[in-house]
């Protein structure tokens, strides 16, 4: 791969942005606790909070917001949690863990002014979330007899839409990477969040994933499934919708690898092409690359491309949280090199991904002015420094 600038003039660049509103990072550890070698169902459900899992650190948001200047963050939790497996999907929540979860929300929306986008990582699938990204049944799968209907994906996300829709800073992220499942059934399951959101009168944007692990670079590829087949079809009421996508820099797009070897600027030329086309506005809420020569210049060019095309309004970096310790959330051959969560080392007591992404190269690329206040829009809000 030839790279015609070098990571010096790239970083001495202004982080200027006509086009980005919301920028920052993923908060991953909500998630956690629920894994098992032997995909034992029920592995670390409900789970105690604190000790499996947590949904960020407040002296890791108080960082990157006051330090870093990021005004996003989004948040993932487990449906299984939010609405136990005995409970069924729906709108019946364990209120406990609810309770948890909104105070991490408030603590980033209310007490520091930030946005938070709400992160059901899921994958589409319910009911057993031992070994994902594949385990537990796919929601809306009619031929599976113990999956969630569509219709109980769109019960939580009425129920869960109702109590957060007086908070104008709360984007609601439909669901995480849904993968390996017919793409009409995709569309059906969000349109029917999104028609059930609306319902409650929240008008909160929502940002809905497409099929394929939402990756940009396959947005336009797999002929009738594409998601650039059906995702401009679903219908907002209030246009206040906004698409997610992710893209990782290695050779299989996983972010597994450390190795960076796949362009973001030319693999995301087809879907920027159709939301230009569709005229819709892109966040990319996954990306993350390793701290190599190579994954800076990638990272810098692919930042630097969404601040110049307008499609895109906000991004966050992959990923930060309380619980990652030395492991890291991608792009390290499962090497333990930390993660973004500020003050992160790796195992041999080295810097961490925080030290040595975020801060030279991600860091740097937050835009000076973001939206602070104000309902998260696609049309974009007033711009401003951070105070």
């Amino acid at each position: 791969m030839k790279f015609s600038p070098t990571l010096a003039a790239l970083a001495a660049l202004p982080a200027t942005s006509a086009t980005i509103y919301f920028a920052g990072v993923a908060q991953s550890s909500g998630e956690f606790g629920a894994w098992s070698p032997t995909q034992t169902r029920g592995t670390g459900l409900p789970g105690r909070f604190g000790v499996d899992y947590a949904f960020i650190s407040t002296s890791g948001v108080d960082t990157m917001i006051e330090s870093h200047k990021v005004n996003l963050h989004r948040v993932a939790f487990l449906l299984e949690r939010m609405c136990p497996v005995s409970y069924g999907l729906g709108a019946k929540f364990n209120e406990t863990h609810f309770e948890h979860f909104k105070e991490a929300i408030d603590y980033i929306t209310i007490t520091k002014g930030a946005y938070a986008i709400l992160d059901p990582h899921n994958y589409m699938r319910y009911n057993d979330p031992s070994s994902q990204s594949f385990s537990g049944s796919v929601i809306g799968n009619t031929s599976d007899p113990i999956a969630a209907t569509t219709a109980q994906f769109a019960a939580f996300w009425g129920e869960l839409a109702s109590r957060f829709k007086t908070n104008e800073k709360v984007l609601f992220g439909l669901m995480n990477e849904p993968h390996s499942m017919p793409s009409r059934l995709v569309f059906s399951n969000l349109q029917a969040a999104i028609t059930a959101i609306r319902a409650t009168g929240a008008n909160n944007m929502i940002l809905t994933p497409g099929n394929a692990w939402s990756g940009g670079h396959y947005w336009t590829k797999g002929g009738d499934e594409a998601n650039s087949k059906w995702i401009h079809k679903l219908v907002d009421p209030i246009k206040n919708l906004a698409v997610d996508i992710h893209e990782y820099l290695d050779e299989d797009f996983s972010g597994g690898h450390t190795a960076c070897t796949q362009d973001p600027v030319a693999n995301l030329a087809g879907v920027t092409g159709w939301l230009r086309e569709h005229g819709l506005k892109g966040f990319v809420t996954e990306f993350g690359g390793s701290n190599t020569t190579e994954c800076k210049l990638m990272l810098e060019g692919m930042l630097g491309y969404m601040e110049e095309n307008e499609e895109y309004i906000g991004w966050t970096a992959w990923a930060a949280g309380p619980f990652w310790g030395v492991n890291s959330p991608c792009c390290t051959d499962q090497r333990q090199l930390g993660s973004l969560e500020p003050g992160s080392r790796a195992a041999d007591g080295g810097p961490g991904l925080y030290d040595s992404v975020w801060v030279p190269v991600i860091a740097k690329r937050v835009p000076g002015r973001l939206q602070w206040d104000g309902p998260a829009n696609v049309t974009g809000g007033v711009v401003r420094e951070r105070v």
